[in-house]
């Protein structure tokens, strides 16, 4: 998200080209402001002890949002007192305030650019139009046309998608970290955003229920067909029809598509052959083909990956924590959309369940009953061999 047009001095308004970026306008600026330590967590009498928040971000849907909120907009307000223009904070979208050690202050008020940094799900030209699905996943928020002194206070309150996020850090180090603090802003907007995804996946008998359907929440489908599979769960209905229709959508254009992305890892491009075998039996509905080939690879290919690194190979539970480990560095770590820890549960209890004999899990393709022989007949479907694929398309963003 960007601002596409700048406020000129004289009011007017001149369109930017495309791939650039600036603010739209310049901030209102408040002299002696006074000293801002943190916002009180609590209430004390004279002589009590108080808690005092110095960093915080949360949304409205804690309770001590509204409070902590609400007083900012009356500090705010006092200092508007003295402006020749009335304005309430409430009205805004975007409200950035910093904090200058000098004891002045920058207000931006919907008029500071903001850029969300992302993964791409695919590739992406300078200057074109991002839609959600081409999002893999969202790691921060930013204020790129606003300079931040490492003395400076921050505190941004924005709303998104029917709530709103509010982060400060009152720096009492004199260090400000806004690399830190932008990461926070994406974690809000996360939240705010996917308030549906994470209502799933934070609760662990719906989550289990979920994946023992063998589905989660892949990147590739994330954006795009989860949402019918999240409303026939969460309903308690059978997935049959919606499983067909989404199987449908994966046509040779979107699984070359995938693959020529898994080709962009080494470690995956040596598999080559057996990948390219494995997405051809797939379009000529051969499952089984499919499965054979793909469940047995996996591990391969991490093992691929977790060599080139270490310079050995790895054992399973080694080689799905290196996967783990590799995303959470990529986004700087859990509770993204890439939803690793949720992921390493799934791999651990459907992918690469432990293998029981005397126990057999009716309907899954894991790697050891595979491997095993021991798979039933009847669970080698396009379903589950979209889902095995889906599995190792995970795979290649976080390694």
């Amino acid at each position: 998200m960007t601002s596409d047009h700048r406020e000129d001095g004289d009011g007017s308004r001149q369109h930017l080209l495309a791939g650039s970026i600036a603010n739209a306008g310049e901030p209102i600026s408040f002299d002696e402001v006074g000293q801002i330590d943190g916002f009180a967590g609590s209430s004390a009498n004279k002589g009590q002890e108080v808690k005092v928040f110095t960093r915080l971000a949360l949304t409205s849907d804690e309770p001590s949002f509204h409070h902590i909120a609400n007083s900012i907009a009356h500090m705010i307000r006092a200092w508007v007192s003295r402006q020749p223009v009335a304005f309430d904070v409430s009205d805004y979208k975007f409200v950035l305030l910093r904090l200058k050690p000098d004891k002045t202050a920058e207000l931006w008020l919907d008029t500071a650019a903001v850029a969300l940094k992302c993964i791409a799900a695919r590739d992406v030209v300078a200057g074109a139009a991002v839609f959600q699905p081409e999002i893999a996943d969202l790691i921060s928020m930013e204020f790129p046309c606003v300079e931040f002194g490492k003395q400076d206070k921050v505190l941004c309150l924005f709303r998104q998608a029917w709530g709103f996020g509010l982060a400060f850090d009152m720096n009492p180090s004199g260090d400000l970290n806004m690399e830190a603090f932008n990461r926070e802003l994406g974690r809000l907007y996360r939240q705010l955003n996917f308030r549906h995804l994470y209502d799933v996946v934070g609760d662990p008998e719906s989550l289990d229920k979920l994946m023992a359907c063998g589905w989660f929440p892949f990147v590739e489908i994330l954006h795009r067909e989860f949402a019918d599979i999240l409303a026939h769960h969460a309903d308690g209905l059978v997935l049959d029809e919606v499983e067909s229709s989404i199987v449908a959508t994966f046509d040779q254009a979107r699984l070359d598509h995938m693959l020529s992305r898994w080709m962009q890892k080494p470690h995956f491009e040596v598999k080559k052959a057996l990948l390219s075998e494995c997405i051809e039996a797939f379009i000529q509905r051969r499952p089984i083909a499919a499965i054979k080939i793909l469940v047995t690879e996996i591990e391969g290919i991490l093992n691929g990956a977790y060599r080139a690194l270490y310079g050995k190979a790895g054992k399973t539970k080694a080689l799905l924590a290196f996967a783990i480990e590799s995303a959470e560095a990529r986004t700087g770590g859990s509770g993204t959309l890439f939803l690793t820890t949720e992921f390493n549960r799934y791999l651990l209890n459907y992918t690469f369940a432990s293998y029981d004999p005397d126990n057999l899990k009716e309907g899954t393709v894991s790697r050891h009953l595979v491997g095993h022989g021991d798979a039933a007949s009847e669970s080698y479907t396009l379903v589950k061999a979209l889902q095995v694929i889906l599995t190792l398309d995970q795979l290649a963003f976080y390694t």
